[in-house]
């Protein structure tokens, strides 16, 4: 079944699956930086919105375009907020918790952003999953923010970007990218127990 799907798949070529595999690449270079909490993310993360928002505009996935534009951007503040200690004297940002007070805003953040987002979809545009694609892309926001702060939770906001963006992309016929989003749930979990273990040092 999936020799045949693959072989289908491959039958042609096209932007979208050249992207699609280039974005596999990149993901899983991006994932175990990421893992390793090591400051080289950023950079990746310059690069792979280029290839993941050409397949998401041609999928109809436009709020998860829309991202990609701010993945640049919270790139560069990642960055200087990994380095802004760097030639102060002061330690480097260490992974650490979020606050009760920071996690209840991150929620609100998230549902804010999810509704303002499935208006924008349903209003706008012609999406066909304007449920999912306005929370991944709300959820990413909020996620991505988190990770520049080294929260050990931001990864439970990936683990549930990564589960349904696996569900949608198969649905949507990027099948590369939800091979890769799957590994990435998986990975949610290893990553927040071992950024769980280094807050306690």
């Amino acid at each position: 079944m999936m020799v045949e799907y693959l072989q289908e798949y491959f039958a042609t070529f096209d932007w979208v699956k050249a992207c699609d595999i280039a974005g596999l690449v990149l993901g899983l270079l991006y994932l175990w930086l990421e893992y390793k909490a090591h400051i080289a993310l950023w950079a990746v993360s310059v690069i792979m919105p280029i290839v993941h928002g050409y397949a998401y505009l041609e999928r109809g996935l436009y709020a998860d375009f829309g991202m990609e534009a701010y993945y640049v951007v919270a790139a560069i503040y990642g960055y200087a907020m990994w380095c802004r200690r760097k030639g102060s004297g002061k330690p480097a940002l260490a992974i650490n918790h979020a606050r009760v007070a920071t996690l209840a805003a991150m929620g609100a953040a998230v549902v804010v952003l999810w509704a303002a987002l499935y208006w924008v979809l349903t209003t706008f545009t012609d999406s066909t999953v304007p449920v999912y694609d306005s929370f991944t892309t709300a959820a990413s926001i909020v996620a991505l923010w988190s990770l520049a702060q080294k929260h050990v939770e931001q990864w439970l906001l990936w683990l549930a970007v990564d589960a349904v963006c696996a569900v949608v992309y198969v649905y949507k016929q990027i099948p590369f990218t939800a091979a890769l989003y799957g590994f990435y749930t998986l990975m949610a979990v290893a990553g927040y127990l071992k950024w769980r273990q280094e807050a306690k040092k």
